[in-house]
């Protein structure tokens, strides 16, 4: 897998991360997507909302799965299976913060277990013939922030690349990321694997501050992507010319909102593909003045038509801005 010159990655978000968001965050210059996360237990199930997540086209590569599980021999079997599904590459998510997930193990419940997760990556790594990355975060909480030490183990059992969130588990998505410990890893001369970093990657400056500060091998951006997929372009236009590019118009992102909607309906049909698009749909008009009223039949119609039609009202109202 052949990358650019300091890549840009999707981050994997549970709701947001489908087949037609990925679709056109690599139209704007994402390098690299992810699939939403599949849990390993749902996945050796059949169950039908997991083995949905599996789906993967041709036009996202490269593209990755993200597994997440607290049982070893589970996460072994669900990478299996997600290899068949014919991804690029296999990631494991240490890092997912949810309580319901975390308490449990799994996710960023996996670095209180640091042995444990070591096992899990070595069999996953022995397992599969796909290259495995793992995404995980600082540490549990601000008391073991252990990440240098688990870049380290992981390194050994021999993953491909490793993502680390700049936060702990205890702090969610609160307060700043932390950078330090990202860069130390990434500065650490026995580290050989590319690392990625993640966290508060919302404007062009920050993602350079990420590069030339930190020394990333590459950066993953999440939550800043939501309503925004456009951030990849002016990153890499920052980033080749120290030039950042106007917003889209109204008119561009109704254009957008227009695609994204006919990619979901040919994705998961008709009434999927809306229900699943609508939380999207408003988001790429956030901050329209008087808005509200649009905003509610955005996120309720259930007719593609009605959606179509709110859309070019939406260029017709709001299209000189």
């Amino acid at each position: 897998m052949e990358l650019p010159d300091r890549p840009l990655f999707l981050a994997p978000m549970e709701d947001v991360t489908d087949p037609s968001f990925r679709y056109i965050c690599k139209r704007y210059g994402a390098d690299v997507v992810y699939s939403e996360f599949i849990s390993s237990d749902g996945l050796i199930r059949n169950a039908a909302k997991s083995m949905a997540k599996l789906r993967i086209y041709d036009c996202e590569r490269p593209v990755g799965i993200q597994l997440y599980g607290h049982l070893i021999g589970p996460m072994v079997e669900a990478a299996l299976r997600a290899e068949v599904a014919g991804p690029d590459l296999i990631d494991i998510n240490f890092g997912c913060p949810v309580k319901k997930i975390a308490n449990r193990g799994a996710g960023s419940g996996m670095m209180r277990d640091v042995p444990a997760m070591v096992e899990m990556t070595r069999r996953i790594v022995e397992a599969v013939k796909l290259p495995v990355t793992v995404k995980t975060r600082l540490g549990w909480d601000q008391d073991s922030r252990n990440i240098e030490e688990v870049a380290l183990r992981l390194q050994d059992v021999g993953i491909a690349a490793l993502t680390i969130h700049g936060r702990t588990r205890s702090q969610l998505y609160n307060g700043d990321a932390d950078w330090t410990l990202i860069g130390a890893v990434r500065n650490n001369p026995a580290i050989k694997i590319p690392i990625i970093g993640n966290g508060d990657i919302d404007s062009p400056e920050r993602a350079r501050e990420a590069f030339d500060r930190w020394g990333v091998d590459g950066i993953m951006i999440g939550r800043a992507t939501y309503g925004r997929p456009w951030i990849f372009y002016e990153i890499r236009t920052f980033l080749e010319t120290g030039v950042i590019p106007p917003a889209p118009s109204v008119i561009e992102r109704v254009a957008l909102a227009k695609l994204h909607l006919d990619k979901s309906i040919e994705f998961k049909g008709a009434k999927v593909g809306v229900l699943e698009m609508r939380r999207h749909l408003s988001a790429y008009f956030k901050g329209l003045p008087d808005f509200r009223e649009t905003r509610t039949k955005l996120v309720t119609r259930d007719d593609p038509a009605d959606l179509y039609a709110t859309l070019d009202y939406v260029a017709a109202q709001w299209g000189d801005l």
